[in-house]
């Protein structure tokens, strides 16, 4: 498991800023701190890849350089993980992506259930699959989404990308799904009885696009 603010390094200013109540009133610079954050993930995730030698003609010569032997599947649950996805689509640009539809139901009880809308996806079957979202509280909603791709294909390696975690959630999510990478922004210790992560950031989806009915 990767944590990102266990190393000093520019990318806890990103998320200090998503977390800051103040900065966080401006919804483009909130997007574009998501986005960041997956541009470093997706460099950290880079040095896991596999790598081939690849000669290249230049101007004036031949250069042997070492590049990606194979490119990933970005996956992505919408709606908070977009700006996140593109982000590590910024950098692995040659990627094709899958696109998953899951919320929380409100219940009578003042509870929730994970509801899972539909899944469009490219064929995954022997992939690296990388999947975003960008807060990871009971870890339901990605081990749903997970295993309704693990069921359908059998994917080489699957690796999650969230920008906030709470210590329940890395643990639910590996007892559900053991192979997965985990890479995380930082882990929180708490949640609310509504499963909000504390001190966490808020609600990512209404912060990044606006406040849902």
């Amino acid at each position: 498991m990767f944590v990102l603010n266990n190393t000093p390094s520019i990318g806890n200013n990103f998320l200090a800023e998503l977390r800051d109540a103040q900065i966080q009133q401006d919804s483009m610079r909130f997007r574009k701190n998501l986005e960041r954050l997956g541009e470093i993930f997706a460099y950290e995730i880079s040095k896991t890849l596999a790598y081939i030698d690849t000669e290249f003609e230049t101007p004036l010569g031949t250069a042997l350089v070492s590049v990606v032997e194979e490119h990933p599947v970005l996956a992505t649950i919408l709606r908070a993980g977009l700006p996140l996805h593109q982000g590590l689509l910024n950098y692995f640009d040659k990627a094709d992506s899958a696109f998953i539809a899951a919320y929380r139901q409100t219940t009578k009880d003042d509870g929730f259930v994970i509801q899972k809308e539909y899944v469009t996806s490219p064929d995954l079957n022997g992939k690296i699959v990388i999947v975003a979202d960008t807060m990871l509280a009971t870890g339901r909603s990605i081990v749903l989404s997970c295993k309704e791709l693990l069921d359908q294909y059998k994917i080489k390696q699957l690796h999650i990308v969230s920008v906030i975690a709470s210590t329940e959630g890395v643990a639910y999510v590996k007892a559900n799904l053991p192979k997965a990478r985990l890479w995380l922004g930082a882990v929180d210790e708490e949640m609310t009885t509504k499963a909000y992560i504390v001190p966490g950031l808020g609600d990512a989806g209404d912060l990044a696009f606006g406040i849902k009915e």
